[in-house]
Formats: structure tokens, C-alpha cells, sequence
């Protein structure tokens, strides 16, 4: 059965995290990934470790994470020999990728007006720090700053005099923008379906994080009070936030007033789906000082496991609060297939975190590892320009690839 993107090929330029991470995305979906990297070192990435995964050459978890489904070529694009070989490349492909400093590859003469005039049906999506235009364009944008900056950080962590704000665990400023640039770029695929043109997307760190604060944005917006910091509880939801029990913690999620009544029964503490100042959810948020100390308390006196099996008999949401180790090898992890495991090129098993995604007639794809640096040069110079075998050992002599 063919993949949903079997007939795309993408030339992915993009480094670090959230370019890669659309480019796998795409290449789960079937389209044909040619990872550009700097001969000799290739992704920022590769060099991020330990831990490493030990073989011919040693490459770094993090690299791992974000490149299956790709083949690497190697290209320069420093030299002129390097911009050209790119522009052939680009006249064959579906989608350029790339998160190179704005201003970078216009100035190679690889930017989106000069290779949209090579290929008029080309899908050119850039992803930066802020965006293509502004006066912030030419700013760098890491995934921490971007969190700080664009109010992630202000929501993030305990409540302001228990302790400062806090970062998300992963990168996941990096993450949202691949995931935008990855719907953005099928969209266009979509539109150039109908128009037969392609054209340029501007994916900016900073403002995908901005559109992403979902509910809280809108707080302020029709509240007009900013929200601040409350650890692990949710500003429109009560009870919903971790409790200590007596030998850990569970997070338990009440979304509604049912829930709520169903909740107290589970608990032995009907009195309080009764008490007035906690009958509706709005009611419950004005007063959540006065019963999340009673949910607490009685929460203390059983272990985790005997209060999960409790909620969950009366249909209450709750959950453990896993650790990674636990989640990627419990009977759950297996039973869904969470962890594969790819060969490499020396038939190492190489094991990837499965994309979440199940399509009933064109799977996903998990045919190709990670690649080593420029594993694939002289298979996509053959594949898609035709370029000879005496062609490709001038460029590497010359040090082009």
C-alpha cells in the first residue's frame, strides 16, 4: 500500500530541531527527505550527547530523535559549486525546507523568489526565530528564550513565592513550530494541486508559541487580568492538578460537574458535591482555596494505585505520575507499539519513539534510520539529477560534497 506522501520529495535544509522535526514528520507520511548537511560535521545535533549510539560513527540521542526517514547528503553550500548543486536539487523537489538566520540563502542566491523562479510549483517554508519581516527578524531564536519570551514560562511552574518560573521539559517551542510548519506545508501542497503554483511559508518560533497558549491567551483577552503561575492546577478547572498521596502523587482531571459528584462518591466525600460553594464549575474555581485542601487530605490517606483504581471504577479521570522509564516500557508500551527499533547501515537496531499516528490504508513508514553523515550523496545525485559516477567524485575531490 502506498504512503500518503510517497510522490513528495522534500530537500530538508533545516538543522537542530524544528525543521527536523517536520522533515520526519513528513518522511513518517512517505515523502522522500533529503537531509542537507556541512560536510565533516554535519546537524548541530549529532555532536549533542551523550548518551550516544555507539557504531561506525557515534551519534547522539538527541540527533536520533528527530531524523528517521531521511537520507543525508552532504553539500557546501559556502562555494559556488555547492549553490548550484543545491538549485538542482531544488528544481526537483516538492518542498524546500529550511531555518537558516533570515537573509542566509538570498544571499547564496538560494532564497524563496530566486528558486521559486527555478521551480515555480516549489513549496519554500522557512522557520526562524521571528518570522521573515519585523524588526526582529534578524534576532536569534533558541527554544528557551522563545518560552520565555512568549509567555510560556509566565504560566509555567509553581505559584509566584513557592518559586520561579519554569521551561517545559523538551523543547517544545522547537516542536509546535515543525508541527505548524508540517500542516502548513501540506496545505500548500494541497493549494498548488489546484493553482499548480507554489510559494513561500514563514513559520516563526515566537509567534507559533504566541498562537498556542490556546485557552490562556483568551483569558486575557476577554478577562483582561493576565495569568500567572499555579504548578500543576488549570485556571478554568477545579479540581484538576496533582495530589500527594500517601506513597506519591496522581493527577486527577474533573472536567465537569458529574464528574465532580462522581469524584467526591469515589472519595468518601459526598459532603462536599453537596456544599454550595463547590456545586458548579465556576463556583469551584471562585472558591478552590477552601476545597482543594479536603480533596488533599483525604487523597494523603491511601496509596496511588488503591486511589486510581477507586477513581477509575467511578469513571474519574486520573493517572499516575509516570516517569519516561516507565512509560516506554510498561504493558501499555507494548501493547501500542510505542518503541520500534530501525537497522542502521551497521545493522545496529537504532530504537525510535513511534509516531502517534494510525492510518486505517497508507501506514506509517519506519523503513530508514537516522542516517550517518552523507550516507546517501552519491544515491540522491544518481536518483534525482542523473549525475554520473565521474561527476560526483569531482565534486568530492573538489570539496563540494
Amino acid at each position: 500500500m502506498p504512503a500518503p506522501l510517497e510522490n513528495i520529495r522534500i530537500l530538508d535544509m533545516s538543522r537542530v530541531l524544528a525543521g527536523p522535526w517536520a522533515g520526519q514528520l513528513l518522511g513518517d507520511y512517505g515523502a522522500d527527505v533529503v537531509k542537507i548537511e556541512r560536510p565533516g560535521c554535519g546537524d548541530d545535533t549529532r555532536h549533542w550527547g551523550p548518551p550516544w549510539l555507539a557504531g561506525a560513527e557515534e551519534v547522539s540521542a538527541y540527533f536520533l530523535s528527530a531524523n528517521r526517514n531521511k537520507r543525508s547528503v552532504t553539500v557546501d553550500i559556502a562555494v559556488e559549486a555547492g549553490q548550484a548543486l543545491i538549485r538542482d536539487l531544488a528544481k526537483q523537489a516538492d518542498v524546500l525546507l529550511e531555518n537558516y538566520t533570515v537573509g542566509t540563502l538570498t544571499r547564496f542566491d538560494l532564497g524563496p523568489d530566486q528558486l521559486l523562479k527555478l521551480n515555480p510549483g516549489l513549496v519554500y517554508c522557512s522557520i526562524s526565530g521571528f518570522g521573515q519581516t519585523g524588526s526582529r527578524a534578524n534576532d536569534p531564536g533558541y527554544d528557551a528564550m522563545i518560552q520565555a519570551s512568549a509567555g510560556l514560562m509566565s504560566v509555567t511552574g509553581p505559584p509566584p513565592g513557592t518559586g520561579g518560573p519554569q521551561k517545559v521539559g523538551v523543547a517544545i517551542s522547537d516542536i509546535m513550530a515543525g508541527m505548524y510548519a508540517t500542516t502548513a506545508i501540506l496545505a500548500a501542497l494541497n493549494a498548488r494541486a489546484m493553482s499548480g503554483r507554489g510559494q513561500h511559508i514563514d513559520v516563526p518560533l515566537y509567534d507559533s508559541q504566541v498562537a498556542w497558549l490556546a485557552n490562556q491567551n483568551m483569558n486575557f483577552l476577554i478577562g483582561g487580568i493576565a495569568p500567572g503561575r499555579m504548578g500543576t492546577a488549570h485556571p478554568n478547572l477545579v479540581p484538576y492538578q496533582t495530589f500527594e498521596t500517601r506513597d506519591g502523587d496522581l493527577m486527577l482531571t474533573v472536567g465537569n460537574d458529574r464528574q465532580f459528584a462522581s469524584c467526591c462518591n469515589a472519595l468518601d466525600l459526598q459532603e462536599l458535591a453537596n456544599d454550595p460553594r463547590f456545586i458548579t464549575m465556576s463556583l469551584r474555581i471562585l472558591n478552590r482555596e477552601a476545597l482543594i485542601p479536603q480533596m488533599q487530605s483525604r487523597l494523603r490517606e491511601r496509596d496511588t494505585s488503591d486511589w486510581l483504581r477507586v477513581l477509575l471504577l467511578n469513571g474519574v479521570p486520573a493517572g499516575p505520575v509516570n516517569d519516561i522509564a516507565e512509560v516506554l516500557t510498561n504493558e501499555y508500551a507494548v501493547e501500542r507499539r510505542l518503541v520500534r527499533s530501525i537497522l542502521n547501515s551497521d545493522d545496529i537496531p537504532v530504537p525510535t519513539v513511534s509516531n502517534p499516528v494510525e492510518f486505517s490504508d497508507t501506514p506509517v513508514r519506519y523503513e530508514r534510520s537516522p542516517p550517518a553523515l552523507g550516507e546517501h550523496t552519491d544515491e540522491v545525485l544518481q536518483e534525482w539529477l542523473g549525475y554520473s559516477d565521474a561527476k560526483i567524485r569531482s565534486l568530492r575531490q573538489d570539496g563540494v560534497i
